[in-house]
């Protein structure tokens, strides 16, 4: 597997992928695959994840790996890859919002948080304020 960015004609295939696995793409614009990074198998694209940058606060925003290559560890590669991205630029702590993922992230170092904990720079953030259901786990990881 190698990760690549992401570049605006991907996000048809962005769209529907997170339509695939029900997350949030109403406010997905091209621009916002400047933030995210696509994992390729020989090439074709098998999963991808996001980072909205505000300041040293960062959005984890949609995780997807496509069913045929889950179980290979690629979903905890593009974590992996997003946290040195957040990092390079300065982001000191990563934030996201799950339905069912907390198991996972939680194993990469992610807790959960109290909503009310999140910063103002992430409350304000369309995920966290419109799109995501209100029982959306909050959690957050320092780098």
């Amino acid at each position: 597997m190698t990760i690549r960015p992401a570049h605006p004609p991907d996000l048809p295939m962005a769209k529907g992928w997170l339509n695939e696995a029900r997350l949030p793409v109403a406010d997905l614009t091209p621009e916002h695959m400047n933030g995210f990074l696509i994992a390729t198998v020989e090439g074709r694209p098998v999963g991808m994840i996001g980072l909205e940058q505000y300041g040293h606060d960062g959005l984890l925003r949609s995780l997807f790996v496509e069913s045929g290559a889950r179980g290979q560890g690629f979903a905890r590669q593009l974590v992996l890859a997003l946290e040195q991205r957040a990092e390079a630029t300065r982001v000191a702590e990563v934030w996201l919002l799950t339905i069912d993922a907390d198991r996972f992230f939680s194993k990469l170092g992610y807790s959960v948080v109290e909503r009310s904990a999140a910063p103002e720079s992430i409350r304000s953030t369309v995920e966290f304020s419109k799109l995501c259901p209100g029982d959306a786990v909050l959690m957050s990881k320092r780098l």
